[in-house]
């Protein structure tokens, strides 16, 4: 027993001075963490650099918009001195049109009344003259198949909001969004004509909040497929309480194109000693048609690029080679993300670690990591250590949890981060015509910056073993 304790107690102290020297080793970060923040705060490259890329306009995919978006990121890699890759990536086309309106045409009340109204991404336009038709509202899915003998020949209008009692703003979100990306399809499947959703929003306003919807099935009609804004939803639901047989007509002349060919963006910033290991910090530089597309993703892209250009312009020389990647056509289907993860498994190549910012450019909270689970604990355990240092820059945790849609496609990454600002205004913003620059802070996003910078620096140099 004594032996047992004894050996106990050596082992113990030993762990000790293990976290000892392992804190003691962290403390020579903590100015290079102030120097990071102050370098990010201070100058607010990132900040100035979204400022002109939302004069540009929104960055549709397939847009002219886009291509000359592109062309900014290019030269002003090019200017900054980074190594540049475009990678060409094959993307989806569609467009949204000239004119999408939608009227209550037949009514002994409300006829006339305009309701405002947006094509859902994907969507097939009407024909010229419109579609006018009764309109059956329901909450869901289940409440449709349950009412299906009513469904036929109608307008399906999903009312179903974002649950405002739901803290967690992208969990309400994933609870409502499948009215958006599937209700034309289901619609179809029941005889309706045409498939309307309120907006998936916490803002009350008649602003439509647009995103993609899943591809047409050749087993079903191509209905069409959009979004009203969350008071003009209101309205309709109280005008069908009192009138459940009026009419609505919406029109919309949008199409879906042949695909086109487009590029992720790449710049490296090379490593010292592992130059072959990548850490990666990314966006997606594609946006909606509304807008300008400053907090999805236009912000997180100028955050990931500002990652290098922090690291360089105060000399820290990272051992790792760190890479800005920003992804094309996240919204529309992550065709460069997959295009990235076939690229990087056909090259064989390391990537080490990848970092991703598209939840807006709010005021950081934390980072959540999707870690292998034969490495989780140690993993998890190292990076938690470096919170006092990342604090610096208002990180607040790090926690297992998902990581970003692009960055989830690789492979064999020893962990795939995202980065987790609050979210509290997000989807005030996300999708629509109040996602603009005026609404992004300078402070707190260039804090964003400079905590990514901080993690990607830590990752590259004391690494993840």
């Amino acid at each position: 027993m004594k032996l047992s304790a004894r050996l106990f107690c050596t082992v113990t102290f030993l762990i000790l001075i293990n976290i000892n020297l392992s804190a003691q080793d962290l403390q020579k970060y903590f100015p290079i963490a102030d120097s990071i923040v102050a370098s990010s705060v201070l100058n607010r490259t990132g900040y100035k650099w979204l400022k002109e890329l939302c004069e540009i306009g929104p960055r549709n995919i397939g847009s002219q918009n886009l291509e000359r978006a592109i062309e900014w990121a290019k030269q002003k890699i090019d200017s900054l001195g980074f190594k540049l890759t475009l990678q060409p990536v094959m993307v989806d086309h569609w467009k949204r049109g000239n004119f999408e309106t939608a009227v209550i045409s037949q009514s002994t009340k409300f006829s006339g009344k305009k309701l405002n109204i947006s094509a859902i991404g994907g969507s097939v336009g009407t024909p010229e003259n419109g579609i006018t038709a009764e309109v059956l509202e329901v909450k869901n899915f289940e409440e449709l198949r349950n009412r299906k003998n009513e469904a036929n020949g109608k307008i399906i209008f999903f009312s179903r909001p974002l649950d405002p009692a739901e803290l967690n703003t992208f969990a309400a979100y994933g609870n409502a969004v499948d009215q958006r990306t599937r209700g034309a399809l289901v619609a179809a499947e029941y005889g309706g004509v045409a498939s309307i959703i309120r907006s998936v929003t916490t803002k009350y306003d008649t602003v439509p909040h647009v995103g993609a919807m899943r591809n047409y099935v050749d087993s079903l009609p191509k209905v069409p497929a959009a979004v009203l804004g969350y008071a003009d939803a209101d309205f309709l639901s109280n005008a069908l309480k009192e009138e459940p047989s009026l009419k609505l007509t919406i029109k919309l002349d949008c199409e879906i194109l042949p695909d086109v060919q487009s590029y992720n963006i790449i710049a490296d910033l090379t490593g010292t000693e592992k130059s072959d290991e990548y850490v990666i910090v990314s966006g997606h530089f594609d946006s909606w048609d509304k807008g300008d597309g400053a907090h999805d993703d236009g912000g997180g892209c100028m955050q990931a690029l500002e990652v290098l250009d922090l690291l360089k312009r105060l000399d820290l020389k990272p051992k790792r080679t760190i890479r800005c990647i920003l992804y094309i056509n996240e919204e529309h289907g992550l065709d460069g993300g997959y295009a990235y993860a076939s690229l990087s498994d056909s090259l064989k190549l390391i990537n080490y670690a990848a970092i991703e910012s598209d939840r807006g450019v709010f005021t950081p909270r934390g980072f959540t990591a999707d870690i292998d689970s034969a490495n989780l604990s140690v993993v998890l355990n190292k990076m938690q250590s470096w919170v006092s240092i990342l604090n610096k820059a208002k990180i607040e945790w790090i926690k297992k949890g998902g990581s970003g849609a692009d960055i989830s496609r690789i492979k064999n990454s020893k962990a795939l981060i995202g980065y987790v600002p609050d979210d509290a205004r997000y989807f005030d913003l996300h999708h629509s015509d109040n996602d603009v620059f005026e609404e992004v802070n300078p402070r707190e996003m260039q804090l964003g910056a400079a905590a990514m910078a901080i993690l990607a620096y830590l990752i590259s140099e004391v690494g993840l073993e």
